[in-house]
């Protein structure tokens, strides 16, 4: 995000925030936060979106911003990737965990790597 983009920018500055679907919710907002006007959701209309790393070396990666809603909301364990080494795993790991601490400051997220299946299983806990 640039703030000396114009706000009519794709990258310039805009507030979004993330509501869940809560019952009895109406007329709580989300946490603010700064976006890109690009990434901004609209209210639902853009669904957002927080990309695996390309240099990362992950198979069936889970969607980040469900993961994270399921985990805020019910706590517990969810497998979110798989790796052929451990190494690779390890990197997701560093790469998931600093995402997360800039997506949700407010929630101790942790990272288990798994042997399984012949490779690695990244899981991901609150």
């Amino acid at each position: 995000m640039d703030p000396d983009m114009s706000v009519n920018d794709p990258r310039g500055p805009s507030i979004d925030s993330i509501n869940t679907a809560k019952k009895g919710g109406k007329g709580k907002g989300g946490v603010e936060r700064l976006a890109h006007r690009a990434c901004n959701t609209k209210k639902g209309a853009v669904k957002p979106v927080v990309p695996w790393s390309d240099r990362l070396f992950v198979v069936d990666p889970a969607p980040i911003i469900g993961v994270v809603e399921q985990l805020t909301r019910k706590g517990g364990r969810v497998a979110v990737a798989r790796c052929p080494e451990k190494s690779d795993a390890e990197d997701a790991s560093e790469w998931l965990l600093d995402r997360l601490s800039r997506l949700e400051p407010g929630v101790r997220f942790d990272t288990r790597i798994e042997q399984a299946g012949g490779g690695y299983l990244l899981v991901l806990t609150t």
